[in-house]
């Protein structure tokens, strides 16, 4: 039977973006639960973390989500794009097992040209576990250890799965500089293949970003398409073709609002993934605000806020207030309900 192709338009694309995203409407759903929804958190600047999920749930405070990185029910390690995310427990070795192989190539095809090879640096995670043990070491010990060699120091997590340990990476101590082996932490990984973690990763995306294209999947997964496609294949999908004819695929039951459906005003922390290139489709960041957000100045991108389910300005967070930086004239219900967010920011800084 052919495979349906209902055409999608970008308004569409958007409000499910924004229902998988939570951004529609704040959950009540457990912090485990909710980074399953959202495909995890990027979380290289911490307090990012803490912001990303008080925007997306009813009540969240700050101790929420301590508790549940010392409950380890939560962790945090270096996964998608070589990049740290929060992600459920539960979720951390499916993810870490379908990406693994594409990251140890993408480090060996980079750092070839510098003389340094894969043996070396698997044989500096070697070296790491067996003085890590069940313990937790520093960056800087970890640095010290082997050799003060950057490269290798920054590389030796494609070769041995390393988790940030609670208090660092939390609000209170945002650096995060303290390690432990993902498999002392966490618990030994279970036995599924790089299949099994690739057909998570594919479920994670369509569930928090779909539909989409195979190549979007793949650009957040940080992995070459070809080696989605099999597992794509092998996935029960709907199939949908986009306003410029490209075939978007996505999970059988998942929701897809009117896209008329009311967007409410959203403050978003820095380094958001709805931002990013893979869900560039959705216009949830107009392209004429994008070099706004993502420049040479400000690489780690900025603040923004949501209006009508788009990106309309920036904000910071400065003595004790929240300040918007609008990119053109808001009308007054705009202005009142990002008012109201704003206060509840403050509070959470508090």
């Amino acid at each position: 039977m052919p495979r349906e192709r209902r055409p999608i338009t970008q308004e569409e694309l958007n409000r499910a973006l924004l229902a998988r995203q939570q951004l529609l409407e704040r959950t009540r759903a457990p912090i485990p639960r909710l980074l399953e929804r959202m495909g995890g958190l990027q979380a290289q600047y911490a307090p990012s973390m803490y912001i990303g999920l008080w925007t997306r749930m009813e009540g969240f405070d700050r101790d929420q989500l301590d508790r549940a990185l010392a409950r380890r029910s939560v962790s945090q390690g270096t996964l998608m794009r070589a990049t740290i995310h929060l992600v459920s427990t539960a979720d951390y070795w499916p993810m870490a097992i379908g990406i693994r192989r594409a990251r140890r190539e993408a480090w060996v095809d980079g750092r070839a040209r510098l003389g340094y090879a894969a043996k070396q640096v698997s044989s500096a995670a070697r070296k790491l576990r067996a003085r890590l043990g069940d313990g937790t070491m520093s960056r800087k010990e970890i640095h010290e250890l082997l050799g003060g060699d950057s490269v290798i120091t920054n590389g030796v997590n494609m070769w041995l799965d390393l988790v940030r340990v609670p208090p660092s990476g939390t609000w209170v101590r945002r650096r995060a500089d303290l390690y432990a082996a993902a498999e002392h932490w966490i618990g030994p990984p279970p036995k599924i293949d790089e299949a099994d973690g690739i057909e998570l990763l594919v479920r994670r995306y369509l569930g928090a970003f779909g539909p989409a294209a195979p190549a979007e999947i793949a650009n957040w997964a940080g992995m070459h398409p070809r080696r989605l496609a099999p597992v794509i294949e092998g996935v029960s999908l709907r199939r949908f073709r986009s306003e410029d004819g490209t075939e978007l695929v996505d999970l059988p039951r998942a929701p897809l609002p009117h896209p008329e459906t009311p967007a409410p005003a959203r403050l978003l922390p820095t380094w958001d993934a709805t931002l990013l290139v893979h869900a560039r489709r959705t216009g949830i960041l107009p392209e004429e605000h994008r070099p706004k957000v993502f420049n040479a100045k400000t690489p780690q991108s900025v603040p923004t806020f949501l209006v009508d389910g788009r990106v309309a300005g920036t904000w910071r967070y400065e003595k004790g207030k929240v300040k918007l930086e609008p990119f053109s004239r808001l009308d007054g219900a705009a202005r009142r309900a990002l008012r109201e967010e704003s206060e509840r920011l403050v509070e959470l800084h508090r």
